[in-house]
């Protein structure tokens, strides 16, 4: 893949080859010199110049990574965390000095991670044994310690372990632990589904077929419990209560990224929410917290990372890829040249950003999942996705200077 091949159709003046070219160069460097650190032994990577290793971030990460021809750092980090389990199967979700999460368990990306890093090389046989089995526990975990009605659906320990820091409104804070989390569990529906494809490639079908059933079972709750008709979202539901914890904010616009929500949903999801204005859909979407809902602002406050409404990379690449599973490929299209259009206007690349102004807020320089701003535009152009648990081939970018290792 050619650095053309990134530009959207249509895009800000500014937004040219040759800035494009700087950027990408800039942000290798970056991950070079800054995020790549040794841990026990094993080359791991970081987006944040703290040092700090965190769970979702390794996923996104590593996919823009896959673009750069580097797969070797979804196998160390994976092998970083596992080493650290507990006899429980419980991981710590985060790993370093700064800002340490000891109660809170390890976000359902561990298996996608180790899968798209053995698609990669072609070599699942690292994971055989120990590691496979640490997975396993991992995963059960979740099933055994976060599901206290035992109804099949997982909550959070509060705002701060959905990476989603400060959505109190939504999940309350720490030691809650009482709302199942939309994102949380369609998290989980991937994270069954990679397991499936880790288990067929290690020969192990009976494995392979539990987790698939798995994944199925609790697609259908998420559609049967979370989604509410009447306005025609999904939300939270809290443990204590049995009540819908009705807040929009981006977690609800998650099940599009399962792509087998029924397609009356989604287009109630996609017309009545995300592309409305008053919304999600800001001058540049997509706003994490809806505009209309108590709470919504903008600007960082303090030291914190906000997901009252700013709008984060990572959100929209799963939005982008949910639109693109149920066919709004124009809708995706849209949503790619507004956030390469954000994320290449400014200086340099953001933690994430003000929605309605397009300005960065937080962590600067940054070389973290705000890299796939970048791609996006090609993904939703070409419909190349890989995330998709089935991939085998991947694209890489064509251009001296991209090297990482």
């Amino acid at each position: 893949m050619k650095i053309e091949d990134l530009l959207p159709a249509h895009r800000h003046e500014s937004c040219t080859p040759e800035r494009l070219r700087k950027r990408l160069l800039a942000l290798a460097a970056d991950i070079r010199e800054k995020g790549v650190r040794f841990h026990n032994g094993r080359l791991v990577v970081t987006g944040y110049a703290y040092h700090e290793l965190y769970d979702w971030d390794m996923y996104f990460e590593n996919l823009f990574l896959s673009y750069l021809g580097c797969a070797d750092f979804c196998r160390n980090n994976v092998e970083m965390f596992l080493d650290e389990q507990h006899e429980s199967g419980f991981i710590a979700r985060t790993m370093g000095i700064c800002y340490p999460k000891p109660r809170h368990h390890f976000k359902p990306f561990l298996a996608q991670t180790a899968l798209l890093g053995c698609r990669q090389t072609g070599d699942c046989r690292w994971l055989d044994g120990k590691y496979y089995e640490k997975l396993k526990k991992y995963i059960d975990y979740w099933f055994w310690h976060c599901d206290s009605d035992k109804n099949g659906l997982c909550f959070w320990d509060g705002s701060d372990h959905s990476g989603m820091d400060n959505q109190a409104l939504r999940l309350g804070y720490d030691g809650v632990m009482e709302f199942e989390g939309v994102d949380l569990n369609v998290y989980l529906v991937r994270e069954l589904r990679a397991m499936a494809q880790l288990a067929l490639e290690l020969g192990k079908a009976e494995d392979a077929a539990s987790f698939s059933a798995h994944a199925e079972r609790l697609a259908a709750l998420i559609d049967a419990v979370f989604w509410d008709e009447e306005t025609g979202f999904y939300y939270d539901r809290s443990e204590r209560t049995g009540e819908l914890n009705r807040v929009k904010c981006v977690s609800g616009l998650l099940p599009l990224w399962l792509g087998t929500i029924p397609a009356a949903r989604a287009e109630r999801l996609v017309r009545e929410h995300l592309l409305n204005p008053a919304e999600f859909w800001l001058p540049y979407p997509v706003a994490t917290w809806a505009k209309n809902e108590q709470g919504y602002y903008q600007e960082r406050r303090g030291g914190e990372c906000t997901w009252m409404g700013a709008t984060w990379i990572p959100t929209n690449y799963m939005v982008l890829h949910g639109l693109m599973l149920h066919g709004y490929r124009a809708e995706a299209e849209a949503l790619a040249e507004k956030t390469f259009d954000m994320v290449l206007r400014e200086a340099t690349t953001r933690e994430y950003y003000n929605g309605e102004t397009g300005v960065g807020q937080g962590m600067c320089p940054f070389w973290g999942w705000s890299a796939l701003g970048y791609v996006m535009a090609a993904e939703a152009r070409t419909g190349y996705d890989p995330a998709d648990p089935l991939r085998r081939t991947f694209e890489t970018l064509e251009m001296p200077g991209l090297e990482i290792l």
